[in-house]
């Protein structure tokens, strides 16, 4: 008998990649650059040259087995204490390498977090809108993710909701700031606020709540928007980060968590990873993109045509009549729906080959995010299409 659970997932595919393979598709039709895509957060910007010559450096100067081997199950030991130097310098942390415990990117580092705090029948929170795949990375473990409605106001956070469901149950809370699909910043009294929270809340239940800080887009913010790290405001943090936007190398799925040196047993967190990577098969990343990518961990591609993209599509969807709270940093954009259905409102927008994902993916209905990862020069294009689609269909 196969398992029946994945089985069941079979009938619930992404929104999101079966919209991309409708957009690729379409594009063998009329011409890929004809389709205004705008469903998948794929990086459009190249890597830094200093990540290609560290690469080709290790490839022709380092040992074989030195690039090429297995990594020790928690990283590279030289590896671990850049990335540790690295936080500690841009944001006054105190971590060594014994914090850090190196993962196949985000995702494995929410996989493994998730299980050293968390047992099956224990609660997970999130806040709407959030990524989709929250559900399949906390679900499968045993323990549930429940989501605390969105704040749609600013898509801060809602806390009245939040502090009537943070019960006893609750061993994790799964932020994410800068947000997708919101491209919302969470602010410095909004980080506040929440460990003010958790900390009474931790204290009244007398077990500790864990605050799991999914990171990717952290270096991609806009022009005023303060720079704020999440282990700053709450010592049971673990930052959970991925150098596939900074760095613009998603395929080479690196990342790390970073466990607070203040959260009590911090360093046994961190072994307590190697154990879990020995059950889910997350273990030992690609040694030779762990050596390039601390290398380079004070850098970041050229991340500036996200936010021109950006500024371009705020003016003209708020010219065009839309709501929407104005990112303050990802690579993507919330507005909401012309009509109350974002599904159908996707839809019709395909007529016009505008790729739009409806926030019910998010669990936000009612709105609908546009990843503007793409050429400015394509954003600009899609501008004529839009106007036409909304002074068409509404």
């Amino acid at each position: 008998m196969i398992a029946a659970k994945y089985k069941e997932m079979l009938g619930a595919k992404s929104v999101i990649r079966e919209l991309s393979e409708y957009a690729t598709a379409r594009g063998k039709e009329i011409g890929y650059e004809n389709v205004f895509d705008y469903s998948l957060g794929n990086p459009s910007v190249p890597a830094p040259e200093s990540f290609k010559r560290e690469m080709i450096r290790l490839l022709t100067e380092c040992d074989s087995m030195a690039v090429h081997g297995y990594s020790p199950s928690l990283g590279i030991p030289s590896v671990k204490e850049k990335i540790a130097e690295s936080l500690n310098k841009r944001f006054g942390m105190n971590y060594t390498g014994n914090h850090i415990f190196m993962t196949s990117g985000a995702a494995g580092a929410i996989a493994h977090a998730v299980r050293c705090v968390t047992v099956p029948g224990d609660e997970v929170l999130t806040f709407a809108p959030f990524f989709p795949e929250y559900h399949p990375y906390i679900d499968l473990t045993g323990a549930r993710l429940k989501v605390v409605p969105a704040d749609t106001g600013s898509f801060q956070i809602n806390f009245e909701c939040f502090e009537e469901m943070l019960t006893e149950k609750v061993m994790a809370v799964l932020i994410n700031t800068p947000n997708n699909p919101s491209g919302v910043v969470y602010t410095k009294e909004t980080l506040e606020k929440l460990a003010e929270i958790m900390t009474e809340k931790a204290e009244k239940y007398g077990h500790e709540i864990y605050l799991i800080s999914d990171e990717p887009y952290r270096e991609i913010l806009f022009a005023g928007v303060e720079e704020v790290y999440v282990s700053k405001f709450y010592d049971h943090t673990l930052s959970c980060y991925s150098y596939s936007k900074s760095l613009s190398i998603p395929g080479e799925r690196i990342g790390y968590i970073a466990v607070n040196p203040a959260c009590k047993e911090a360093e046994t967190i961190v072994n307590m990873c190697g154990q879990i990577s020995r059950g889910i098969g997350h273990n030992c990343p690609t040694s030779i993109i762990q050596l390039a990518a601390a290398e380079v961990a004070y850098e970041t591609s050229d991340l500036s045509v996200y936010e021109t993209n950006m500024n371009i599509l705020y003016k003209e969807l708020t010219n065009l009549g839309f709501t929407c709270v104005k990112p303050g940093g990802t690579f993507y954009i919330f507005p909401k729906a012309l009509e109350e259905d974002a599904k159908a409102f996707c839809q019709k927008a395909k007529k016009y080959d505008l790729i739009l994902v409806p926030g019910d993916s998010f669990e936000c209905p009612g709105y609908f995010r546009m990843a503007y990862c793409i050429d400015t020069e394509k954003v600009e294009r899609s501008l004529p299409a839009l106007r036409k689609f909304v002074e068409t269909e509404y």
